[in-house]
């Protein structure tokens, strides 16, 4: 498949290059020093991560540990709902430790485990990043630090706990909006301090080559698993694939074992309370090119060219990038991104756990929204939407902010 002369046959070859890029987006923008660590691990990432005995072990962890593969759900009654249109879900909520994290987590702790670090270091927004941590570093015997803006600490109190019974060491951060922007300063600060006995296990497909690259090899489980999985199922591949996308990991999952086929490819990313600059985390649709945390993507700006402030019902999409391969695809036109708010999220959250038993996480929902909504505007077809996270997690803060709807 061809789109404005990339070939997507040998895609996964060509991107990055070898200096981190995705066309123009990508890179490495850090202080010489920490450029240092980062040619550490990527020189590990392609011996260390490329041997037999790192990737029979990491499928071990994933079959053995994980719950690896997760399956694919049919959407009965939601799709009867909507019209003729058949939904399925990606339940990556069955992953261990409820969400999609878990894959990379486990990678990067296993990489960190065999250049002999002693310490991960991480952010987390909506927590299920921490908590996949904090689980790969305890399966793994190495110590763990999570930084986490105060106000999702308040939000996310379920996962918090959840990363202290796991033995992780949890930072507030109280800088700025005090969300998931200032928890990655916050451990960029520390890893820039510590980097020579551990490794920064980001989060997303964000910040300095090698870990856009790195997140997405080891998501893309996702989207080996879901195309395999949906051809079995139905016998063809579906019309239209759907993910949310703050930072892009779970989005890049999926959409790395699609991107070769004929199917429409969909990013869905947080309108929140509107388009004014401060009520959304919808870079990609707003934003202009930029730099921030050692990578150069789409970000949403201030009047002085700063990240600017998001908002997003879900903790884990108030970011103000996204990963330079979503900027790349969506340049080249591969994939379409579009927007959802609070309301539609908050309604697909409460739909699709009376219809079919599921409740999602709100990132999640967000993707869920969207698919509800293509899926009245086609007549036919078929939409395979990745559930990313369960929303156990998120519970508490709905009850308390939107109430129980009848």
């Amino acid at each position: 498949m061809q789109f404005n002369d990339v070939n997507f046959d040998t895609y996964f070859k060509n991107y990055p290059n070898a200096e981190g890029y995705f066309g123009k987006y990508g890179g490495s923008y850090i202080p010489p020093e920490l450029q240092k660590a980062m040619n550490e691990i990527t020189e590990a990432y392609f011996t260390i991560c490329k041997s037999s005995k790192f990737v029979s072990e990491l499928r071990r962890i994933r079959k053995e540990f994980q719950g690896r593969p997760t399956p694919v759900s049919y959407l009965e009654r939601l799709s009867s709902s909507l019209g003729n249109v058949q939904l399925y879900v990606k339940r990556e909520d069955l992953n261990h430790t409820g969400a999609h994290k878990l894959n990379h987590c486990m990678g990067e702790a296993l990489l960190a485990k065999y250049m002999g670090k002693k310490k991960v270091i991480a952010e987390t927004g909506a927590g299920q990043h921490g908590v996949a941590l904090a689980t790969a570093a305890a399966y793994f015997g190495l110590e763990c630090d999570v930084y986490m803006g105060a106000v999702d600490i308040k939000k996310q109190a379920p996962n918090v706990a959840r990363m202290k019974i796991l033995g992780a060491n949890v930072i507030e951060v109280t800088d700025g909006l005090a969300t998931l922007k200032e928890a990655v300063d916050a451990a960029f600060m520390a890893y820039c301090k510590e980097y020579k006995d551990c490794i920064y296990c980001i989060g997303s497909v964000v910040g300095p080559h090698p870990f856009p690259m790195m997140v997405r090899d080891f998501q893309s489980v996702v989207g080996i698993e879901a195309r395999e999985q949906f051809l079995e199922m139905t016998g063809e591949l579906p019309d239209a694939v759907v993910a949310c996308v703050g930072g892009g990991s779970n989005a890049m999952g999926l959409f790395s074992g699609f991107l070769n086929d004929p199917v429409d490819i969909y990013g869905v990313e947080p309108l929140g309370r509107g388009k004014a600059l401060g009520d959304h985390a919808a870079s990609l649709t707003y934003g202009t090119e930029g730099v921030m945390h050692g990578f150069n993507s789409i970000m949403l700006k201030d009047e002085k060219g700063e990240p600017a402030p998001v908002y997003s019902v879900a903790s884990g999409l108030d970011y103000p990038s996204s990963g330079p391969e979503h900027a790349f695809l969506r340049d080249l036109g591969r994939v379409k991104y579009d927007v959802v708010d609070d309301n539609e999220t908050i309604d697909a959250f409460y739909t699709l756990s009376r219809l079919e038993g599921i409740i999602p996480a709100i990132e999640s929902s967000h993707a869920v929204a969207y698919a509800m909504k293509l899926a009245k505007k086609m007549e036919k077809g078929s939409i395979l939407i990745n559930l990313s996270g369960r929303g156990d997690k998120d519970m508490d803060y709905v009850i308390e902010k939107f109430g129980i709807r009848e």
